[in-house]
């Protein structure tokens, strides 16, 4: 027996069976949407309205994402097969901004990466693997060996210059809204290159 399938799965083929696809995932919000809802146990007007504005981001990142040379040079090398698992909700901001980023490279790899999603607040023995300075923070990737899945690697919940300015505006207090618009200021200007280079690594160690 091999050193990998001595390692425990990280979920069951069953439990991976009932995430959802990136479709799915983007219908569910969709569906919530319409019902005045949001993903999640809490629900409010406050979540709801920035899950609509998650929306209009995962809309626009879904049709402009344009992937950099050098991660589609890294897809064309991988050798097998991946899932990458994605814990998120609908109504975190971080997450509208990467998720279709991940789905954009797995998309782009010919078939080698499968995406699939779970809500954080409905798979909390999973997050509780994969917290961030003791918080369950979102997105997370984990990465999967999709033959058994066991963990390969993992990336989340955002790129370190996104991660280094929320630390830093935690620690001055500031207030949800301005720390909001500085956030997504970022994102903006960044244009996905961050979290693209980080997964890049990540890429090149799928050989």
């Amino acid at each position: 027996m091999t050193a990998t399938h001595s390692i425990p799965p990280v979920l069951s083929p069953e439990r991976l069976a009932g995430a959802y696809t990136y479709a799915a995932y983007r219908r569910l919000i969709d569906d919530l949407q319409a019902e005045g809802k949001t993903t999640g146990p809490n629900q409010s007007e406050m979540l709801t309205n920035y899950t609509r504005l998650n929306v209009q981001r995962m809309e626009r990142l879904d049709k402009k994402t344009e992937l950099l040379p050098e991660v589609q040079a890294a897809l064309a090398g991988i050798q097998q097969d991946y899932v990458w698992l994605v814990l998120t909700e609908g109504w975190c901001g971080d997450a509208a901004q990467i998720v279709p980023v991940l789905e954009k490279v797995a998309q782009a790899s010919n078939g080698r990466l499968t995406t699939r999603y779970l809500l954080r607040d409905e798979n909390l023995d999973l997050m509780d693997q994969y917290l961030t300075n003791g918080g369950r923070s979102i997105p997370k990737l984990v990465i999967l060996h999709a033959d058994t899945l066991t963990e390969a690697s993992q990336w989340g919940p955002r790129p370190s210059p996104a991660q280094d300015l929320f630390l830093e505006m935690k620690a001055q207090g500031v207030g949800f809204e301005e720390f909001a618009e500085k956030l997504h200021g970022w994102y903006a200007k960044d244009k996905t290159r961050s979290t693209q280079l980080e997964l890049l690594p990540l890429l090149q160690a799928m050989v």
